[in-house]
């Protein structure tokens, strides 16, 4: 992925979605540039509808496609009311993309050289501080269906999916913050404008049931929080990315298991392959194929200056490591 918002060019008209008992709308872009007027086309309403609300004058509705209606817009954001004839409801978050464009995601955040600990809020921030385009993390479904961000399934012993949120809250990370929550994380990461979320759905280890709860889970969060610019989706599990590509139409997905083909994430819509670096180095055609399909390159765990260049010098368009601080420094000689 190129942490970019696909902007579809044909107006798409949907059933009402519904995830996990709520309904809502989604637009198929969530950024603004000075110049580009044209953010995106509603889905998931049938019939007129309007903007309401302050701030609706920053922005007109053209049929179903949204477009900023000045030229000085200079907020970082602004938020967009948009209903239908019935008042339902849908709020959006309109992005200044100002978003970075460099190479560097910190996995689990910027934590090995920062005293931080991985996957905390710190690292995050860290993250944010040193100019990564993405900050990598990783989410859980607690025992009582709360969003927590951790990589490994058990925190000190304990195991998060069969844990209630009021034990879990308990926790305290290494630098001593509580074990964060995805609605902490989001509200930490919008606000600023800079630096994305590189977000792994964890497989469950209970059964594939809550795999799928677990993303149906993030995706409303996601729109709750109206986060949905600041985000890229990251699995292992095949039937994860495909269920987010049925909810979310516009979402950002990349797969990491390796094993699929590019034609077959091409024809599965996915955005991008987020793959260890091994599988294209024994197959180094993946860079020209995935050029060819307009599928994103991003490459996993790269630690060693030597695995960098190479893979700077093939292009590779992200690259997630624990050394962000290394690769920033490469890329500014």
């Amino acid at each position: 992925m190129k942490f970019k918002q696909i902007i579809s060019a044909a107006v798409c008209f949907m059933a009402v979605l519904n995830v996990s008992g709520q309904s809502y709308s989604q637009l198929s872009g969530y950024t603004f540039e000075k110049g580009n007027k044209y953010v995106g086309t509603l889905i998931g309403k049938e019939g007129p509808v309007k903007l309401i609300g302050a701030g609706s004058e920053k922005f007109r509705l053209k049929g179903y496609k949204l477009y900023v209606n000045t030229k000085a817009l200079n907020d970082k954001w602004r938020d967009v009311m948009i209903a239908d004839n019935e008042n339902h409801i849908d709020t959006f978050r309109i992005v200044r993309n100002d978003f970075l464009k460099n190479p560097v995601v910190a996995h689990r955040g910027a934590w090995k050289n920062t005293g931080e600990t991985e996957n905390s809020i710190g690292s995050l921030k860290k993250a944010i501080e040193l100019g990564c385009s993405g900050s990598e993390t990783d989410v859980h479904l607690s025992g009582d269906s709360v969003i927590y961000i951790h990589h490994d399934p058990k925190l000190q012993g304990v195991a998060i999916e069969q844990t209630t949120s009021a034990e879990l809250s308990k926790l305290k990370l290494s630098n001593g913050e509580q074990l964060p929550t995805l609605e902490a994380y989001l509200q930490e990461v919008m606000t600023q404008n800079k630096t994305k979320l590189v977000l792994e759905i964890k497989a469950s280890i209970v059964s594939k049931e809550r795999s799928l709860a677990l993303t149906k889970k993030v995706l409303n969060m996601v729109h709750e929080q109206k986060a949905q610019a600041w985000i890229t989706y990251i699995s292992f599990d095949w039937d994860v990315c495909k269920l987010i590509r049925q909810l979310q139409p516009y979402a950002n997905v990349e797969y990491l298991n390796g094993d699929k083909s590019v034609g077959e994430l091409s024809e599965n819509k996915m955005n991008g392959l987020d793959y260890h670096y091994s599988v294209l180095k024994k197959n180094e055609a993946i860079f020209k194929e995935a050029g060819e399909k307009n599928i994103d390159v991003n490459v996993w765990t790269v630690n060693d200056e030597a695995d960098m260049d190479w893979l700077l010098k093939n292009k590779a368009d992200f690259i997630t490591t624990n050394e962000p601080e290394i690769l920033l420094k490469k890329l500014a000689k």
